[in-house]
């Protein structure tokens, strides 16, 4: 029954694309995209109940509720505290004023003693405000100064001037107040500063609605600007995440590529590199026989040719004498030691005959001269 219900109530948001986009409509404020989506079915699903049991920003229609009837109730305790305020802030604008004009003009003793007159009632209304802040104040509390309410209260003006006072106070507020609506009139539209009084008073009677309007709009404005965000937002995800798969794909291509044309590329390497080295080694042959040419001439080859002839010759006799010579050692072998220490000493005769004779030749020689 519950799997049947949840299909039903799957198939009545939609399908595809359009479940998505209807869940990411309904949780604008969740950092999720269409791919998390596709990728995570029972996410999808489970965003798609949930959407049906809060609204755009999360919460439930009870807690909704709740949370509208606090904020009404917020709404209307700010508008008392700003009525009484702006009240309050007019009747001190007021007595500024008329300090102010004081200085400048004459003014007259009952505009005087209306003035003092509510100074002196305001004065007094916020000393008892400071003594009772509010109602929950504790009855232990010590008092400011050691003083009461009733010791503040005798500070009062007299009762007649505070009903004069009372009797004329709307009509002066009024004034007051028509006067900062007219400067706030002025502000807001400057080309309206030269129109008459009953034109000016027209246009303001309208001016909290258009000022209503134009905050409507303001606000319509910025809410447009936080979805053109937030779709901004979703579409720069969006474009990063295709543009970092463009990239591996391109990355992908060009590695193959590479791939692809490196063997062939090194084929045509290789067989540069060896038809170079034939070709240096041609010319190594070549410089070697153009240096054997330089070298050896039809003279020097004669010369040496005979020259090697003689070697030869001169060589063979040698090696015949060699082998005589090593017949002969072989048969001086026989004999013993005795025989080698006269060979010995016939050696060293040998060797100071011929140093005797080389000197002998060597002084005849300088005395022939």
């Amino acid at each position: 029954m519950s799997a049947a219900a949840e299909s039903t109530h799957l198939s009545s948001l939609g399908k595809g694309d359009s479940l998505h986009q209807q869940v990411l409509a309904s949780f604008p404020l969740c950092d999720i995209t269409e791919d998390d989506l596709t990728q995570n079915p029972q996410l999808c699903k489970l965003l798609a109940t949930l959407s049906q049991h809060v609204d755009r920003t999360g919460l439930t229609a009870p807690l909704k509720t709740e949370l509208d009837k606090a904020e009404q109730k917020l709404q209307n305790q700010r508008r008392h505290w700003l009525r009484s305020e702006s009240l309050n802030k007019g009747l001190q604008e007021m007595i500024q004023d008329h300090c102010i004009r004081k200085h400048h003009a004459t003014i007259p003793p009952d505009q005087n003693m209306f003035y003092e007159t509510m100074e002196k009632c305001l004065l007094v209304s916020q000393c008892i405000r400071q003594l009772d802040p509010s109602s929950t104040t504790h009855q232990d509390q010590p008092s400011i100064l050691g003083l009461s309410t009733q010791q503040v209260m005798e500070l009062m003006p007299l009762e007649k001037n505070v009903h004069r006072m009372k009797q004329g106070l709307p009509v002066e507020l009024e004034k007051h107040l028509k006067k900062k609506c007219l400067s706030l009139l002025s502000y807001y539209q400057p080309e309206w500063e030269n129109e008459s009084e009953g034109l000016k008073t027209i246009k303001l009677s309208h001016l909290s609605a258009q000022m209503d309007k134009e905050k409507k709009r303001a606000q319509s404005v910025k809410e447009t600007c936080r979805e053109s965000t937030v779709l901004l937002q979703r579409q720069t995800q969006l474009y990063l995440s295709e543009l970092i798969k463009c990239i591996q794909l391109l990355q992908s291509l060009i590695l193959d590529h590479r791939l692809r044309i490196q063997t062939d590329l090194d084929r045509k390497k290789l067989d540069y590199f060896e038809g170079k080295f034939e070709l240096v080694l041609q010319k190594i042959k070549t410089e070697m026989v153009e240096i054997q040419l330089d070298t050896y001439t039809v003279d020097s080859l004669s010369a040496h040719r005979k020259i090697r002839e003689k070697l030869g010759s001169e060589l063979k006799a040698c090696q015949v004498e060699k082998q005589s010579v090593e017949v002969k050692l072989a048969s001086f072998k026989i004999l013993g030691k005795e025989f080698e220490a006269l060979a010995e000493e016939y050696s060293r005769l040998w060797q100071e005959i011929e140093m005797k004779t080389w000197a002998l030749k060597e002084f005849t020689q300088y005395s022939n001269k």
